[in-house]
């Protein structure tokens, strides 16, 4: 019997919805189908370092244990940086798992997709700190500062490679699959009612009734409210920037899809839960397994076909 061909899986950004990653890779490696190679953009980058560095169990544990609170802590408002958040609470906690671990001594090869921030142009993350290529993936203009890397300024993947199915081609991969986090997110809100932003009363207040982050943020924070709380006329800045992303990453991984399709294509159906909604991770990632479970017999398909 001859060997199966070699599997390479590209894992998509999306935020909250990257837990459904989690459950992709419990799912294939149950089933004897784990790839050969990882290629992630933004939280698909910190899913498959992860996993590769022996540290999915721990990462599983903790998304697990997130709560609205838990998220709040993590926010290190950095109001005079280049990014909203400072990231270094976030960083830390991934250094607690991974610290000196370089993308060359993991046990498969692994990509993490970054964008240069002065050319737009790709950047493949392939050696050195791992940490550090996590986290220039995962770096959302406006929200976490760039990551220099080599002389150059690292931004988040997902705004030239959403799903990197091109970078999964050209390690040579028989057979790619892909998981994207956005074919079903148009005609769906960026994030539902029990987890949207909090409305303000008339007197500029928030809402008492309002769920969510409202609850953890005090009505005297003015700056917070401005963020945070949608106004009777207009939004609030993180309600368009959330509704912006979800544009821009639809959009990008529709065209980056149709020039360079997976052979099997994981798609959980996922619009439901929020680009913020990390506190979700249970039925996130019970999202991912149950979409790679269906996709299972194509795979053996396109292993058979391709092999």
């Amino acid at each position: 019997m001859s060997a199966r061909p070699q599997i390479v899986l590209a894992l998509g950004g999306g935020v909250a919805r990257g837990w459904a990653h989690i459950g992709v890779l419990r799912t294939l490696i149950e089933a004897e189908l784990e790839p050969d190679v990882i290629c992630g953009t933004s939280i698909g980058a910190l899913i498959g370092g992860m996993h590769l560095a022996g540290k999915l169990d721990a990462i599983e544990r903790w998304a697990r244990s997130l709560t609205q609170r838990k998220v709040i802590g993590l926010l290190d408002f950095s109001f005079g940086g280049a990014g909203l958040f400072a990231g270094e609470k976030l960083a830390a906690l991934l250094e607690e798992q991974a610290s000196g671990v370089c993308i060359e001594t993991l046990p498969k090869p692994f990509v993490a997709v970054a964008t240069e921030l002065e050319t737009g142009r790709e950047a493949w993350l392939r050696d050195g700190s791992l940490i550090q290529a996590v986290r220039a993936s995962y770096a959302l203009p406006g929200v976490f500062p760039p990551v220099k890397h080599e002389g150059r300024w690292l931004v988040d993947g997902a705004l030239t490679n959403p799903c990197p199915t091109s970078v999964a081609r050209s390690f040579g991969g028989k057979v790619v699959i892909g998981v994207s986090l956005h074919t079903d997110i148009i005609g769906s809100p960026s994030d539902p009612p029990a987890l949207a932003t909090p409305s303000l009363v008339p007197d500029g207040t928030i809402a008492p009734q309002q769920a969510g982050f409202a609850k953890w943020l005090r009505p005297d924070r003015v700056i917070l409210q401005r963020l945070f709380a949608d106004r009777p006329d207009g939004p609030a800045i993180s309600s368009v920037m959330i509704g912006a992303l979800n544009i821009l990453l639809d959009r990008v991984t529709r065209a980056r899809l149709a020039g360079d399709p997976a052979d099997v294509l994981i798609a959980p159906r996922i619009s439901h839960i929020g680009l913020i909604d990390f506190h979700r991770a249970e039925e996130t990632i019970e999202l991912g397994v149950k979409a790679t479970r269906e996709a299972l017999p194509q795979i053996r398909y396109a292993i058979e076909k391709l092999g």
